[in-house]
C-alpha cells in the first residue's frame, strides 16, 4: 500500500489538464510515443471536437524511482462548472490533487471552487504553474496569486508545460514525496466506493471503484449496499489504456468490476461494494445526491420512440450520474421526460450524446428552474414544470432559487459586468481586488436569470476575460407569474414559462414575434398571444393564405363580389374553429435563443 498514490488533476477550463495528463502517461511509459495523441484520455468524439473534458477518466501508471516501483492512479477531471459533480466524485477517490493554473491567465473562478472541494476532502494540494512556454506567461505574478490562495511556499509551486514536457519529472517526484499513500485496513471486511460506471453493450454495466478497506478477488460474491443486490465478480481488473484483468485488487487501489448487470437502475454512483459472506457494517460517506439546477422537457420527435428514448436515457445516466429524469406528458408534444441538468452546457451535451450515441432525435423545451409555490394554508408545492404552477388566486407566494455568483475579471470590465448582473436582478454583495488589475465580484442572483444565456453574455461583455462560478444559497420570495403562449386560442404548454412580472411583457412580445416568423401560414388567420392568466399582454397575427374568389367576376354589380367574399369569410371562420396548427420544431428551439 505504501507504494500506491491516488491523485486527480483539477483546474479551470482550458488550463491544460488533459495535455499535462498526456505528458504524464508518456513519461511513465503507460502509452507509447506511437499511440499518444492529443487528449489521450478523452475518448468521446464530442470531447475532441470541443477540446473540453466532459467525463472524468481514471488510468493507472507505473513509475520507478531508485529501483522502487510505484503505482500511480490518475483521474483527469473536467473544468467546466456544469461538470463539477464529476470532480467531486473523483476527489472522493483520491488523497492528493494537482492544482493546475495557467501562467498566462492566472487564477480563475473554477480554480477556486475546485480547490475548496479538494480541501473539504482534506486532499494534499500540489500547485502546478502550467503553459510556461507561452510568450504571454506571467510566472511571478501568478505565483503570488497561488501563494495567497493556498498559503504554500513559493518553491513548492512547480513550473511546467504540457506542450513541451517541462517539469513533468518534478511533478511525478512531488506526487511520490507529498501525496500520502492510501489509508485503510487490508485485513478488514471489503469496503469499496463506486465513483463511476459505463455501459458496454456486450458485457453489461462496468463499475469503477476504489477499495477503501479489505480486498476483492475474482469470483467473490459481492453486495451493493445501497440497492441491496448481490452479484458474482465475473471479472475484476485495473484501468490501463485498456482494461487489464487481475485476480485480486487490494486496499487503496482503483479498479473495475464486471458482474453481468444489465439494468441501469442497479448501479448507483457513490454506492459501497462489500462481500456477501463478510459484509462491512458502514458504507463509505462523502457523497451527496446531485441537485439539478436547470429543468427541461426532452421529447422524441416521433411519439412511438418513447420507450427507446427511456432506454437511451437510462444508459446515458450510467455514464453521467448528474442526469436526473422522470416521465411527463405534454398536450403539444406527447410523452417525454422532464430532465434535470447542472447547467445549459450539460443540457446541450446530453442532447448531442443522445443524437450521436443512440441515434435519437429529440425536441427540448424551454429550460426552467424549480420553484416553491405556497398556497393560502402555507403548504408548499415544488414546481419543476411551469404548467404545474397553481393559479394566482390559490397562491400565497412563490419562491425562486437564488445563487451566490463569483465573477473574476480584469478591472477594465467591472462596469459592464455590474450592469449585466443588475439587469439580471443581481444584488452586489462584495468586490475585492485580488491584485491591482484582477477583481472578484460577488453577487446574489436568481438562478432563473443565469440558466439562459448569462454565461454567453458575460463572455461577450468581458471579451472572454471573466470567469464565472456559482453555488445555490436559498429560496427567496419574488413576484413571479406564469406566462402562457396561445396559438389559435389554444395554450401550448411546451412554450409556457415562469417569469418575473417586470420582464413578462418584453419576453411575451419577443416570443410572439419569433413564432410569427417561424410558423407557416395556413388557409386561415392564426392569432399568437402571450397571456398572464386571462389577460392577454401581447399579440401577433399570421395572415391567412387567400384565394382570389372574385377573379371570375368581370364588370357587373359590386353586390355579387361582396356575396362571394362574405361566403369565403364564413368558410375561413369555420376552418379556424376546426383547424389545427402544426408547430415546427424550430419554433421550440428558437425560444432558447430568444435574446440573441
Amino acid at each position: 500500500m505504501e507504494h500506491i498514490r491516488n491523485f486527480c488533476i483539477i483546474a479551470h477550463i482550458d488550463h491544460g489538464k488533459s495535455t499535462l495528463a498526456d505528458r504524464l502517461l508518456q513519461t511513465t511509459g503507460t502509452v507509447s510515443d506511437r499511440e499518444i495523441k492529443e487528449q489521450t484520455l478523452d475518448d468521446m468524439d464530442l470531447e475532441r471536437e470541443r477540446g473540453i473534458t466532459i467525463k472524468s477518466h481514471a488510468i493507472q501508471m507505473d513509475y520507478e524511482r531508485d529501483g522502487q516501483k510505484y503505482v500511480l492512479n490518475l483521474i483527469d477531471t473536467p473544468g467546466h462548472v456544469d461538470f463539477s459533480y464529476e470532480v467531486s466524485r473523483s476527489i472522493a477517490a483520491c488523497e492528493g490533487a494537482l492544482l493546475i493554473v495557467d501562467a498566462s491567465q492566472g487564477i480563475q473562478a473554477q480554480t477556486i471552487s475546485n480547490l475548496y472541494l479538494a480541501l473539504e476532502h482534506e486532499l494534499v494540494i500540489i500547485p502546478v504553474l502550467n503553459k510556461m512556454d507561452l510568450p504571454g506567461a506571467m510566472p511571478e505574478e501568478v505565483k503570488d496569486q497561488i501563494e495567497e490562495l493556498i498559503l504554500c511556499e513559493r518553491e513548492d509551486i512547480i513550473p511546467a508545460s504540457g506542450k513541451t514536457g517541462l517539469g513533468v519529472d518534478a511533478i511525478l517526484e512531488a506526487i511520490i514525496n507529498r501525496v500520502p499513500s492510501p489509508k485503510g485496513d487490508p485485513q478488514a471486511a471489503l469496503k469499496a466506493l463506486i465513483f463511476d460506471s459505463v455501459y458496454n453493450p456486450f458485457r453489461g454495466i462496468i463499475a469503477y471503484f476504489r477499495v477503501m478497506d479489505g480486498q476483492i478477488h475474482k469470483g467473490d460474491r459481492v453486495k451493493f449496499i445501497n440497492t441491496g443486490k448481490e452479484y458474482h465478480a465475473d471479472e475484476i481488473g485495473v484501468l490501463r489504456m485498456s482494461q487489464e484483468p487481475k485476480n485480486n485488487i487490494k486496499t487503496g487501489d482503483v479498479g473495475y468490476i464486471i458482474s453481468g448487470i444489465k439494468d441501469a437502475k442497479e448501479v448507483k454512483v457513490g454506492d459501497t461494494i462489500t462481500l456477501v459472506n463478510n459484509p462491512t457494517t458502514t458504507a463509505v460517506q462523502g457523497f451527496e445526491d446531485v441537485k439539478p439546477m436547470v429543468f427541461a422537457g426532452i421529447y422524441p420527435v416521433d411519439t412511438e420512440d418513447f420507450e427507446e428514448l427511456r432506454d437511451s436515457m437510462g444508459k446515458l445516466q450510467l455514464n453521467d450520474a448528474s442526469l436526473v429524469f422522470e416521465p411527463e406528458s405534454s398536450s403539444a408534444l406527447g410523452f417525454g421526460f422532464r430532465c434535470g441538468f447542472l447547467g445549459m452546457l450539460h443540457m446541450e451535451i446530453i442532447q448531442e450524446r443522445l443524437e450521436r450515441e443512440f441515434d435519437m432525435t429529440v425536441i427540448t423545451t424551454v429550460p426552467n428552474v424549480s420553484y416553491h409555490a405556497f398556497n393560502k394554508q402555507g403548504e408548499m408545492n415544488v414546481v419543476n414544470n411551469p404548467t404545474d404552477l397553481p393559479e394566482p388566486n390559490h397562491t400565497d407566494r412563490v419562491e425562486e432559487p437564488f445563487i451566490n455568483a463569483q465573477i473574476i475579471t480584469s478591472a477594465d470590465y467591472v462596469g459592464s459586468i455590474m450592469t449585466l448582473c443588475i439587469e439580471k436582478r443581481g444584488i452586489l454583495k462584495n468586490q475585492v481586488y485580488l491584485t491591482s488589475n484582477r477583481v472578484e465580484l460577488t453577487f446574489d442572483m436568481p438562478l432563473a436569470e443565469v440558466v439562459f444565456d448569462f454565461y454567453d453574455k458575460l463572455k461577450t461583455v468581458s471579451r472572454g476575460y471573466a470567469s464565472f462560478d456559482y453555488h445555490p444559497i436559498e429560496y427567496r420570495s419574488s413576484t413571479l407569474v406564469k406566462l402562457d403562449i396561445l396559438i389559435n386560442h389554444k395554450p401550448v404548454d411546451a412554450l409556457s414559462a415562469v417569469i418575473h412580472r417586470d420582464k413578462a411583457y418584453e419576453y411575451g412580445k419577443k416570443i410572439c414575434e419569433k413564432l410569427k416568423e417561424l410558423i407557416p401560414r395556413q388557409q386561415f388567420e392564426i392569432p399568437i398571444q402571450a397571456a398572464i392568466g386571462a389577460k392577454v399582454i401581447s399579440r401577433e397575427t399570421i395572415r391567412a393564405l387567400r384565394k382570389d374568389v372574385t377573379a371570375k367576376c368581370y364588370g357587373g354589380d359590386i353586390t355579387r363580389k361582396r356575396k362571394l367574399l362574405e361566403k369565403q369569410k364564413k368558410g375561413k371562420k369555420r376552418m379556424r374553429q376546426v383547424g389545427n396548427v402544426e408547430i415546427p420544431q424550430s419554433a421550440f428551439m428558437a425560444v432558447l435563443k430568444i435574446n440573441d
